[in-house]
């Protein structure tokens, strides 16, 4: 394994296991998806560009452009979590409560 495929699997396990571990607010939860997601990113672009792949070029910019649609998401998320509750934090949200 090459320290390149080395380092982003390592960000891509670091971003797992932070989502699993350490789930107390939900702006941590979603800084640890989006660091998978850029970590998978990079990934795909330099796994294009070693074999030099020209039909496949364009999915790393399908998955950034999905990725920012992710993170749009989870910040209206966020806003609507904090202010009809107050706080981010995941123990406080109950979701059978209407």
């Amino acid at each position: 394994m090459t320290p390149v495929h080395f380092s982003f699997s390592s960000a891509f396990i670091l971003g797992l296991m932070g989502l699993a571990f350490h789930r107390t607010h939900l702006l941590s939860a979603l800084l640890c998806l989006e660091g998978m997601m850029l970590s998978l990113f990079i990934a795909l672009a330099i796994w294009a560009l070693q074999f030099e792949t020209t039909g496949f070029s364009a999915a790393p910019m399908l998955l950034l452009a999905f990725s920012a649609c992710e993170a749009s998401a989870g910040l209206a998320l966020l806003v609507a979590t904090a202010r009809t509750h107050g706080t981010d934090r995941l123990q406080n949200l109950n979701l059978l409560q209407c």
